[in-house]
């Protein structure tokens, strides 16, 4: 049992962190709010379909979800998803005065 448990908050955890959406907007559009939109639709989803399934499991999920030592994680991934995101961004415009200086000699 407790094994199921861990298991679930880890892919509660990994399902709210990682996966990322496919859009039609490039990379150079895309706002940094969505690394962090896009877990929690697919939480949501998730949560959704075991609701459907078994009532007693998604209220586990829920409460798992809304426990201090998970909320504490996703502020931490929050944070830090946000740096990459600033650092993604700079690195992008060096690439682009790179492209346009360097290659095509703007």
């Amino acid at each position: 049992m407790l094994q199921s448990k861990a298991l679930v908050i880890a892919l509660i955890l990994l399902l709210s962190a990682t996966l990322p959406e496919v859009q039609s907007k490039s990379i150079f559009e895309k706002d940094r709010h969505d690394l962090l939109a896009i877990p929690e639709a697919i939480a949501s989803y998730f949560y959704e379909a075991v609701n459907k399934v078994s009532p007693k499991v998604s209220q586990f999920l829920l409460d798992t979800v809304q426990s201090p030592t998970v909320i504490a994680a996703r502020q931490r991934f929050a944070k830090e998803a946000t740096k990459v995101s600033v650092m993604f961004e700079q690195l992008i415009e060096k690439i682009k005065n790179l492209w346009y200086t360097r290659v095509l000699g703007y």
